[in-house]
């Protein structure tokens, strides 16, 4: 995977804040995979065990988790603050069209704050949900932050500790970082079965 080579390239001379400004950007729709990049900051804490400038992987997911809040928050205040001026920013009318507006705006009358959640697994469609989230003032920024952090508490430590104990198999990384939001999501989703088969009966 081209992107992951390059990011560790960046990564492995500039460190923790290569990876924090990367994931803003990220944030921002910028056409980097935010997967791959949490990928590539576990890789590069392993691979810096052998030289003379120790990434721990401890701080790096401190710092992931951080970068990845900052640009989820800064795209929803966008929304919020601009209301529908946000498309005229260079940069996010492709993130924001008629189309992903009209559909995201349906799930969110059908699935509430919920969506929120739901969105830190869904690549593509994280900073369109946000923008437009914040648009329509249904939610405060504290809820969105509680909504996104605690998606975010399980997404970015599993990815960066993938990239972290996969990172001489770079193979079976590229293979993880395909399937794995797809894992998060079903485990989610059994879940969510769960708790409302638990809640039904306990009515009962």
């Amino acid at each position: 995977m081209e992107i992951l080579e390059q990011l560790l390239a960046v990564f492995a001379q500039y460190g923790y804040i290569a990876v924090f400004l990367v994931l803003i950007m990220c944030g921002f729709g910028v056409p980097i995979p935010e997967d791959v990049t949490l990928v590539a900051g576990g890789v590069i804490c392993a691979l810096s065990r052998d030289t003379d400038y120790i990434l721990n992987i401890y701080y790096m997911v401190m710092i992931a988790l951080s970068g990845v809040l900052l640009g989820d928050s800064i795209m929803f205040s966008l929304g919020r603050y601009l209301g529908p001026r946000v498309t005229r920013i260079p940069g996010l009318r492709h993130v924001i069209t008629p189309q992903n507006y009209a559909k995201i705006q349906e799930k969110a009358r059908k699935h509430g704050d919920k969506i929120l959640f739901v969105a830190r697994f869904l690549p593509g469609l994280r900073a369109p949900i946000f923008i437009i989230s914040g648009i329509s003032h249904r939610v405060s920024l504290i809820k969105f932050f509680l909504m996104d952090g605690s998606a975010a508490l399980i997404s970015v430590p599993i990815l960066v500790y993938l990239g972290y104990f996969f990172a001489f198999d770079i193979d079976a990384v590229v293979e993880w970082v395909r399937r794995g939001e797809w894992f998060i999501f079903g485990g989610l989703g059994i879940a969510v079965v769960i708790y409302l088969v638990v809640r039904y009966l306990n009515k009962k």
